[in-house]
């Protein structure tokens, strides 16, 4: 479907044929018709489907007929990161370039000029607020927003902020709108949790589900069985062989972001580390600097794995398994945009393998296993039901035994030795 065919005003089109914006996503093309109609939604969609033109759109077009009140906040967007709340901010810029909707962005981590803007923003009545829950809630303690005209409050991402803990705060800024307040409500998974929150805020919602989770077929999956020690020298060696450029390693620990992001640096590697302990404007140069093309590699927590658009990244690594499926696909998710191609790399450890099982079913699919180099010793079979039945009966951490890793053939306890020396290898 054309943008042309909804029933979009001519300054919002004007603003589409600037930007080259010709075509809807099928996510666009279902919801945008609904949000016109003034219909609350719940939409399952991940991200990269363009789902923050499907709301952001509609908004903006009802907000150029002037019929909404002047100096005063009409749309209230809701995200769980900064990250995602600036980029919301520029896409509603680019596409307000002919329409007067004014926007600001309302996140934490900034110094007091900052909290004043946002401030200044809101009570001169930017007509949209793009905020995270726990800056808002600030300002509505403070009097510096009044969201008592509101007619627009949407969620973008509302499972992750969920899994963040926002529940609370979500309902407290909810209670701030007035009951007419159309809602809209963007998730990539559908847990109980988000039906629950669903049926909490919505009224008679119409429901919007594109298609269950899955990472395109332009992303090469691979992923090597090894033992946790010979993570680093099977990362070593594919920088050897190709020079890294556009890449992403994530990790689920700030510390071990830290720890291998040193040790890469150590290799003489251009890399960076993005973690919640940066502050805000370590992370903006950081993502600045990568997108430029100034960092080759991003090693990175669960922060920038959802709701990021950075393109032409070349290669995903997942130096460790995600907690879950959904954060896999969101991971290797940030390559193959716009419909180019990618390679996703996964490191599996003797105890990682059960989940990374998970992931396999989760995919309908087996990702292909890639040799691991016998210099770097011989590699642990590829058993997660084994594993899994041994984890259970040990209760935790790693499993010991016959094992052997690491740089030479020895036993299992000489490559947790090994990984005492090293902490870039270690979990």
């Amino acid at each position: 479907m054309r943008f042309d065919e909804l029933e979009l005003e001519e300054s919002v089109l004007d603003g589409l044929d600037a930007m080259n914006f010709q075509e809807t996503t099928p996510v666009q093309a279902l919801t945008i018709p609904l949000i016109l109609q003034g219909k609350d939604i719940i939409a399952c969609a991940q991200t990269g489907t363009g789902k923050t033109a499907a709301y952001v759109l509609p908004i903006i077009n009802e907000l150029s007929k002037g019929i909404h009140p002047a100096n005063a906040v009409n749309a209230v967007i809701m995200a769980p990161t900064r990250e995602l709340a600036q980029q919301i901010d520029q896409q509603i810029e680019g596409f307000t370039y002919f329409i007067p909707v004014s926007a600001v962005a309302v996140y934490g981590g900034t110094d007091g000029v900052a909290w004043e803007q946002q401030k200044r923003g809101m009570e001169m009545g930017a007509d949209i607020v793009i905020a995270t829950p726990g800056r808002l809630i600030s300002h509505l303690k403070m009097g510096s927003a009044d969201l008592s005209k509101a007619s627009f409050f949407i969620l973008d991402e509302a499972d992750r902020m969920l899994d963040m803990g926002f529940f609370d705060d979500i309902m407290q800024i909810y209670k701030c709108l007035p009951k007419t307040c159309q809602t809209i409500m963007f998730s990539a998974t559908m847990p109980p949790k988000i039906r629950t929150l669903a049926k909490t805020i919505l009224k008679d919602p119409e429901e919007v589900k594109i298609a269950i989770s899955r990472p395109p077929e332009s992303i090469m999956q691979t992923a090597y069985i090894c033992y946790d020690a010979q993570k680093i020298h099977i990362l070593e060696q594919l920088f050897q062989q190709k020079p890294p450029e556009r890449v992403i390693i994530f990790s689920s620990s700030k510390m071990k972001v830290k720890e291998l992001t040193s040790v890469l640096k150590k290799m003489k590697l251009n890399a960076a580390a993005m973690h919640s302990d940066l502050d805000q404007p370590q992370r903006e140069l950081v993502m600045k600097e990568f997108k430029n093309g100034h960092i080759d590699i991003l090693v990175a927590t669960d922060v920038v794995s959802r709701g990021i658009d950075i393109n032409d990244i070349k290669l995903v690594v997942n130096f460790d398994i995600p907690h879950d499926p959904e954060d896999y696909v969101h991971r290797i998710g940030r390559t193959a945009r716009a419909g180019g191609e990618g390679l996703a790399i996964t490191f599996v450890a003797v105890e990682e393998q059960a989940k990374f099982k998970q992931i396999e079913d989760f995919l309908e699919k087996t990702i292909y296993k890639i040799p691991v180099d016998a210099a770097f010793g011989e590699a642990p079979a590829y058993e997660p039901e084994l594993n899994k039945r041994f984890l259970k009966r040990r209760g935790s951490g790693r499993p010991q035994g016959s094992g052997k890793g690491g740089n030479s053939k020895g036993s299992s306890s000489s490559s947790r030795n090994r990984n005492r020396k090293n902490p870039a290898n270690t979990k």
